[in-house]
């Protein structure tokens, strides 16, 4: 079953040094933080905060070709966890058939910003359980630490 989601925001998580993308179920209490590298980051503050580049950078250019060959992207989906590692899908459509197209999550979630497609997360990946002291710090976080990315 699928799940969807909306990006809740980014934080820097000092004790890793990377950031944490922070989804957060549309209709429900689920959260999933995937831990990103700034790069990635930075490519969805870009698109959170709908800030237009002089150049398109490779999301935009992602987006552009899409866009150029009529093909629509329908929803992305977080599918699995496998070693800490997450996988995702995006779905495109040109009319006629709907393909998946294997993406790391934090580029699937960049794209989606951008052509504004929904997030979807497979109720599997939520069943894995996060750490406790990661969940409490989770729950602990306030609209503060929701600070900017670049």
């Amino acid at each position: 079953m699928l799940i969807q989601m909306k990006v809740e925001g980014l934080l820097f998580d000092p004790r890793s040094g990377m950031y944490i993308l922070l989804l957060h179920q549309i209709d429900g209490t689920e959260t999933l933080p995937i831990w990103i590298g700034k790069p990635e980051a930075d490519a969805i503050a870009l698109a959170l905060g709908k800030v237009l580049t002089p150049r398109p950078l490779t999301h935009d250019l992602i987006k552009n070709v899409f866009d150029g060959f009529n093909v629509k992207v329908t929803r992305i989906v977080i599918t699995e966890i496998v070693d800490n590692t997450y996988y995702a899908l995006i779905y495109a459509h040109d009319g006629k058939k709907e393909i998946a197209i294997d993406s790391r999550p934090s580029d699937a979630v960049a794209v989606a910003l951008r052509v504004g497609a929904p997030i979807f997360v497979e109720e599997g990946v939520l069943e894995v359980k996060m750490a406790d002291e990661l969940e409490e710090w989770l729950k602990n976080l306030k609209p503060e630490d929701f600070g900017n990315v670049m």
